[in-house]
C-alpha cells in the first residue's frame, strides 16, 4: 500500500526530507538537555567543594537556552514541513482518485457505490494524510528519543538499566496485542461510515418523495440505526486505545517509583551522583514517553492502512470501458490521428447485452438493425422492455456484450470515447443542471456559443417562454439540480444544450414527457428542419411523437417485436396496435 501511494509524495519529497530531519533534530538536542542540567547539579551546584561554581552554571545555562532556542526553531520548521508535505500529498492523492473515478464507466461507479467514492475521497484521504504528518513528527521523533534517551541511560547507569530489559519487552507485547485486534475494527469503521453516508445522500437526493409520502420518521430511524452501528464499531475500535492508555500509565508509574527506590539507594550508597540520578529519570520518563508515542503512531497507522486500501482499490481499479482499441486514420497531408465521426449511421449487429456479467438472463438479446444517417428513429416499448439500456451503448456508456455496435460505419471502439461522445448528444427523462445561470448550462453542448447561438436554440427547444420571463433572462441563477425550475423547463433546457452541440446523433430518452403534445410536436419539428443531417433516436412512451418517425422500433423484453414506419407496425405487429388502440382511448401506454 506504501510503495503504491508513494508517488503521490511528487513534489514534496525536499520537504519530508527536510522534516524528518528537523524532527530528528530536534530529539537529539531535547535529550542534550538533561545530561546539562545534570552537569549544573552535579558540578555547578555541588562543585568547587560543595561552594558552587557559579561561572559553570552561568555557562551551561546559555548552552542549555542555545539548544533550547534551536529546538525550538528545528521543531516550528518540522511542523510547518510535515503540514506542507502532508497537505501537498492529500491533494495528490484526491486529484489522482478524481482523474480515476471519471474514467470509471457506469459499472466501475456502480461497483463500488457513490457514497464510498465521497467517503475514499474526502474521510480516507484525510486520515492517510495526518498519519503522513504525524508519521513525519511522531513516527521519527519517537525512535530517534528511545533509541538516544536508551544509550544516555546506559551510560549514566548500566546497573539501573536493568529494569528497562522487563518494561520494554512487556510494553512491546501490548502494542503488538492492541494492533493486532484494533486494524479489522478500522476498516469497520470506514465501511459503516460508507453506510451513513449513502443514507444521507440518498435522503437529500430524494427529500421531495420523502416529504410528499411522509416518511421522515423512518428515514430518521434509517439515519440512526446507520448512526448506531457507526458508533458501535467506534466504540469498539478506539476502546481498546481507551483501555491501553491507563495500562500504560500503570507501568509507567511502577517504572519510576523501582527508578527513584533503586537509584536513591545507589546515591546514598555512592555508587551514582544525585545529577545523574535525576538526568536518568528524565531519560527513562521520555523512552516510555516514546515507547507510548510509538504505539499512538501504529494505532493510527492502522487505521490509515485500512483506509490508504480503500484509495489504493480505486486507483488500481481498471475502467470497464477505455480507448486501448482506438484506431488511427490517415489525414491528406500523410499524417496519423484519431478516427472521427464522419455520419449519423448506425447499425446494430447481433448485439446482447446484461449489465452483470453473472446474470442469467439477458437485457437485450439479438438486437440486429441498420438506420441510415439523418434518419428520424421512434423506440417504443413498455416498462423494462431496454429502450434506454439499447440507446446507452451508441455512445459507449456501456458496453456490448456480445456483437457489436457501428456508428458512422465503424465499430463505436474504434474511436475514442471524447470522439464518440462529441458527435452524440444525449438527453434523458430525468436530466440534471448544475449549479450557475442558464447561460453556463447551455455552454455545457458548446463553450464558445454565442448569445445568438444559445437564443436560437432555446426558440427550438421552446425554452425562450419561460427564460423571456425570467427577470434576470439567461443570467438567471439555476440552484443546485435545478431545482428552481420545473420538470418540464428543465427537459427543455437540456434539449437546447443538446442543440447546441450540433451531434451526429442526437439521442432523446423520454424527454419530452413533462411537456405537452403540443410543445413536443414543435421541439420535435425544429429539430427536424435544424438538424437535418443527424440521426434522432426518439424514446418515447406517447405513439403520437414518434408516429411520424421514419421508422419505428418496438422493443418487448429486450428484444425487437417489430420495426417499420407507423403504417407497417399497425398492420403487421400486435404490440403496437395495442399500445396505439390503448392511448386513442385515452389510456396511458403503462395502463
Amino acid at each position: 500500500m506504501i510503495r503504491k501511494l508513494a508517488p503521490y509524495t511528487k513534489g514534496y519529497r525536499v520537504y519530508i526530507l527536510l522534516g524528518i530531519l528537523c524532527s530528528a533534530g530536534e530529539a537529539v538536542l531535547e535529550l542534550m538537555l538533561p545530561k546539562a542540567m545534570s552537569n549544573i547539579v552535579d558540578y555547578g551546584i555541588g562543585g568547587n567543594g560543595g561552594a558552587g561554581d557559579r561561572t559553570y552554571i552561568l555557562t551551561m545555562g546559555l548552552k542549555m537556552v542555545l539548544m533550547a532556542l534551536i529546538c525550538l526553531a528545528l521543531g516550528v520548521g518540522a511542523a510547518a514541513l510535515a503540514a506542507k508535505a502532508g497537505m501537498g500529498f492529500g491533494a495528490n492523492v484526491r486529484e489522482a482518485e478524481y482523474r480515476q473515478v471519471q474514467r470509471f464507466s457506469f459499472s466501475n461507479i456502480e461497483h463500488f457505490s457513490t457514497a464510498s467514492l465521497i467517503t475514499r475521497l474526502t474521510n480516507d484521504v484525510s486520515s492517510v494524510q495526518m498519519t503522513l504528518m504525524m508519521g513525519m513528527r511522531m513516527l521519527v521523533r519517537a525512535p530517534v528519543m528511545l533509541i538516544t534517551a536508551l544509550v544516555m541511560a546506559l551510560r549514566i547507569s548500566l546497573q539501573l538499566s536493568q529494569i528497562f530489559l522487563v518494561i520494554l519487552p512487556l510494553l512491546a507485547l501490548m502494542v503488538f496485542i492492541v494492533l493486532r485486534y484494533v486494524g479489522p475494527f478500522f476498516t469497520s469503521l470506514q465501511k459503516a461510515t460508507d453506510g451513513l453516508n449513502l443514507v444521507v445522500q440518498e435522503d437529500l437526493n430524494a427529500i421531495r418523495v420523502v416529504k410528499s409520502f411522509v416518511r421522515e420518521d423512518r428515514e430518521k430511524g434509517k439515519f440512526f440505526q446507520r448512526s448506531e452501528t457507526l458508533r458501535q464499531t467506534a466504540e469498539q475500535a478506539f476502546g481498546f486505545v481507551v483501555t491501553f492508555i491507563p495500562m500504560v500509565n500503570l507501568i509507567m508509574g511502577g517504572t519510576i517509583v523501582s527508578i527513584m527506590w533503586l537509584g536513591g539507594h545507589y546515591v546514598a550508597g555512592g555508587q551514582m551522583l544525585s545529577g545523574d540520578l535525576l538526568a536518568f529519570f528524565t531519560y527513562a520518563s521520555e523512552i516510555l514517553m516514546s515507547l507510548m508515542m510509538v504505539a499512538m503512531v501504529m494505532m493510527v497507522l492502522t487505521r490509515s492502512i485500512a483506509c490508504g486500501k480503500r484509495i489504493v482499490e480505486v486507483l488500481e481499479e481498471q475502467p470497464e470501458i477505455t480507448d486501448n482499441d482506438a484506431v488511427k486514420e490517415i489525414a491528406d497531408d500523410g499524417t496519423e490521428r484519431e478516427l472521427t465521426l464522419s455520419d449519423g449511421s448506425i447499425r446494430f449487429d447481433h448485439v446482447y447485452f446484461k449489465y452483470h456479467p453473472d446474470s442469467a438472463e439477458w437485457n437485450l438479446t439479438d438486437i440486429d438493425f441498420s438506420i441510415a444517417s439523418g434518419m428520424t428513429v421512434g423506440i417504443l416499448g413498455g416498462t423494462g422492455s431496454a429502450k434506454s439500456t439499447l440507446v446507452s451503448l451508441i455512445p459507449r456508456l456501456y458496453e456490448a456484450t456480445e456483437g457489436a455496435v457501428y456508428v458512422g460505419g465503424h465499430n463505436v471502439k474504434d474511436y475514442t470515447m471524447e470522439t464518440l461522445r462529441e458527435g452524440c448528444a444525449m438527453v434523458l427523462q430525468k436530466n440534471t443542471l448544475f449549479s450557475g445561470t442558464i447561460r453556463d448550462n447551455l455552454r455545457w453542448g458548446d463553450e464558445n456559443a454565442t448569445d445568438q447561438e444559445m437564443e436560437t436554440a432555446c426558440r427550438m427547444a421552446c425554452a425562450d417562454e419561460f427564460i423571456s420571463r425570467m427577470p434576470d433572462g439567461y443570467d438567471t441563477r439555476i440552484e443546485q439540480g435545478g431545482t428552481n425550475v420545473s420538470g418540464g423547463q428543465k427537459q427543455r433546457l437540456c434539449i437546447a444544450r443538446a442543440i447546441l452541440r450540433k451531434p451526429k446523433v442526437l439521442i432523446l430518452d423520454d424527454s419530452t414527457s413533462a411537456v405537452d403534445t403540443a410543445t413536443d410536436a414543435k421541439i420535435r419539428a425544429a429539430l427536424k428542419e435544424a438538424l437535418p443531417g443527424s440521426t434522432k433516436l426518439i424514446i418515447a412512451q406517447r405513439i403520437s411523437s414518434v408516429m411520424d418517425a421514419d421508422v419505428i422500433l418496438v422493443l418487448d423484453d429486450g428484444k425487437i417485436s417489430g420495426m417499420g414506419t407507423h403504417e407497417q407496425l399497425m398492420a403487421s405487429n400486435q404490440i403496437y396496435r395495442e399500445v396505439y388502440q390503448s392511448q386513442q382511448e385515452g389510456v396511458s401506454i403503462d395502463g
